[in-house]
């Protein structure tokens, strides 16, 4: 197993253009098998966890055309829906979360669907209710077997039905969103998530011969058709690198300049980094992250400590909590974490406070943090990395940190961010890979 080792407290500079989005590739790859034609996918990220899911389709007999390591071309003309069911499957799909949106579409086209136990990160529950609940509601019919552990849907019919998803779920969406595309009816979806990543999805769903309205917001209309057809898509530039280069800059105060950012779709992550007291300009599509000696946390107007919590978007990402987290740790002043979704989320704080930081757990869901402003420098120590998103913050913490850190079990870090290492070493970054 790999390991990083980083020497910190250097100042980088220079450019970097974020990978594809990690998200938005996971619904789009899976959404390939609802059509015989060809479907051409380009601004692939180049991770294990969206590999994975090319490979599962591989293994299912859809032909794959790799062009270079970021585009594809793929052709579900002679599907095995049968592998699904294999122990092969079982385990290859266990290790990747993103797998539970092959059931929509392998549904609407084949009328059945097995799931294996969804692995991924250890950030806690993670529940299939939404998705299970759903396809029941278009007419699947669901149990989940003992003896082969596996959720087993069948539907002789999908039909259109209203839906009231119970969580603004991504993964939920969009595999409700694949399944009622071919379902007769109409079916309505409220309280979907409408993140760009669904809005990317359902745009290339209507340009294979869809019809959903509704793209953006919270309530979706689709109704269902009995074919759909290839067509061309290109990823969005992934907006958590994007904050995860935002914060790297603020902590090791460099000079950094993300290249075609795709602002558009940001939503509210540089408001919020602002008020940690990240300068940024923004130049076209590009954001310039000036050097800063301090970064200072604003307070609420009524003078009460910041408080930055995750929520369903137009709100903040869960996936950059662990970001502003760490980048708060020397920022001039103080600022409460709450990460609502995932009660095990912030358990690598304990990494953190070995390292120098001043940061009180509270419960499993928040984490008050004192920033220090610099005063007192991060320490280089060896830890492990639990989950994606904790990962890229404890090695962001270490590129900041006086002496050398050794971070382990980088494959967690290597299922969301492509040539990690490399990319930090044109910036200036001391990191190996071990």
């Amino acid at each position: 197993m790999h390991s990083f080792e980083v020497t910190g407290g250097k100042n980088l500079s220079g450019e970097i253009t974020p990978q594809g989005a990690k998200n938005e590739a996971l619904q789009i790859i899976s959404a390939v098998l609802l059509t015989p034609e060809k479907v051409t996918v380009t601004n692939i990220p180049d991770i294990l966890d969206v590999n994975l899911l090319i490979e599962l389709l591989g293994d299912m007999n859809v032909q794959i055309e790799r062009t270079d390591r970021h585009s594809c071309v793929f052709q579900a003309d002679n599907v095995n829906a049968d592998y699904l069911h294999s122990e092969t499957y079982r385990k290859k799909s266990g290790r990747l979360r993103g797998s539970v949106m092959l059931a929509g579409p392998m549904l609407a086209r084949f009328r059945k669907a097995f799931i294996a136990k969804p692995g991924g990160d250890k950030i806690g529950r993670r529940r299939l209710d939404t998705h299970i609940i759903g396809l029941e509601k278009l007419g699947a019919a669901f149990n989940y077997n003992t003896d082969d552990h596996f959720f087993h849907l069948l539907a002789r019919n999908l039909k259109g039905a209203d839906l009231l998803l119970d969580e603004p779920s991504v993964t939920g969406t969009a595999n409700m969103v694949m399944a009622a595309s071919m379902a007769k009816g109409r079916t309505t979806i409220y309280n979907a998530a409408c993140e760009p990543y669904i809005q990317q999805l359902c745009k290339m769903l209507n340009r294979m011969g869809a019809k959903i309205s509704g793209i953006s917001s919270n309530l979706l209309t689709i109704d269902g058709v009995d074919y759909l057809g290839g067509t061309e898509h290109r990823m969005l530039p992934d907006m958590i690198e994007v904050g995860s280069f935002i914060g790297l800059a603020a902590m090791t105060q460099s000079d950094i300049t993300i290249k075609n950012a795709s602002i558009e779709n940001l939503g509210i992550i540089p408001d919020k980094f602002k008020q940690l007291g990240i300068a940024m300009d923004f130049v076209g599509d590009d954001i310039h992250i000036p050097a800063q000696d301090i970064y200072e946390i604003q307070n609420f107007l009524d003078g009460s400590v910041l408080t930055i919590y995750d929520h369903p978007w137009p709100g903040f990402t869960p996936d950059l909590l662990s970001i502003v987290l760490v980048v708060a740790t020397q920022a001039k002043g103080s600022v409460l974490v709450h990460q609502k979704m995932f009660e095990s989320r912030l358990f690598f704080v304990d990494k953190l406070i070995d390292m120098g930081a001043q940061i009180i757990l509270c419960d499993p869901h928040r984490a008050a943090v004192i920033g220090l402003a610099r005063a007192q420098k991060l320490r280089g120590i060896s830890m492990s990395t639990p989950d994606i998103r904790a990962g890229v913050a404890l090695l962001i913490a270490a590129l900041s940190a006086e002496g050398k850190s050794n971070i382990q079990n980088i494959d967690q870090i290597d299922r969301g961010y492509q040539y990690i290492d490399e990319r930090l070493r044109k910036l200036g970054a001391q990191i190996k890979r071990i």
